[in-house]
């Protein structure tokens, strides 16, 4: 899978997502991420990419000819033949979550565009995005991170990123439920002590132990998501309450 992103600082892309396990993916070619410095495509003579909004206000605004002329080179890297979707990572977008990450999973290249200052030319938004995006409910200084996240979770999905698709099946809200409690060697530190069903060897007790305990935790801190859980395993719920 391609990701390709159009960005004022590709290095900020480039460093996240070149270390652990999207970096080792990258290297053993399952994934590619391809960055794109806006400024190489201004015409200013100061390479200058954004300038001040019509009506007035606080701020600037990622002007249109660079970023265009950027995407008309992504599309020369890209395969004709290929599934595309153009994302804009915005505070205004739909929230991404685990659901929209299954979604793009499904394409074989995406292309984000990653904002600044008081954002991008609407023209920009209207000529060449799909789909805006937003990693949550509050403002951060670029798209740059926001799309790290979104490529992060998208790339786990594919296979071979990870050893085994129960890396992410059964993990934190990829279930339904938020992850039950996990613990390591040694048994006992500094007087706290692993839950005794988790060391006796009766792998149905483990999972029925931690069933209950992802139960618990979705119910207090996620109550949306056990609420939803309830309407699916309705007969599972009876159970544990």
């Amino acid at each position: 899978m391609k990701f390709h992103v159009m960005t004022l600082f590709p290095r900020l892309v480039s460093d996240v997502l070149s270390e652990s396990i999207i970096g080792r993916a990258q290297k053993n070619g399952i994934l590619e991420v391809l960055c794109y410095d806006i400024r190489e495509f201004s015409k200013d003579k100061h390479r200058k990419t954004d300038d001040t909004p019509f009506g007035g206000g606080v701020g600037m605004v990622m002007s249109c000819q660079p970023i265009f002329d950027c995407y008309r080179e992504v599309l020369s890297k890209t395969s004709d033949d290929s599934r595309k979707r153009v994302i804009y990572m915005s505070p205004k977008g739909r929230i991404f979550n685990h659901g929209v990450a299954r979604e793009l999973a499904e394409y074989d290249e995406l292309i984000f565009l990653c904002g600044h200052y008081e954002g991008v030319d609407q023209r920009v938004i209207d000529g060449i995005i799909d789909e805006e995006l937003s990693i949550g409910d509050y403002v951060v200084t670029g798209g740059e991170i926001p799309a790290c996240i979104v490529i992060d979770a998208v790339s786990r999905l594919k296979d071979g990123v990870l050893a085994e698709s129960a890396c992410y099946e059964e993990e934190s809200v990829a279930s339904g439920l938020l992850e039950y409690p996990q613990y390591t060697k040694p048994r006992v530190f500094e007087g706290m002590e692993v839950p005794a069903v988790l060391v006796g060897g009766d792998h149905k007790k483990v999972d029925q132990w931690r069933l209950e305990k992802a139960l618990e935790l979705t119910k207090i801190r996620r109550p949306d998501l056990y609420d939803a859980w309830e309407k699916e395993h309705p007969k599972t719920n009876k159970k544990k309450k």
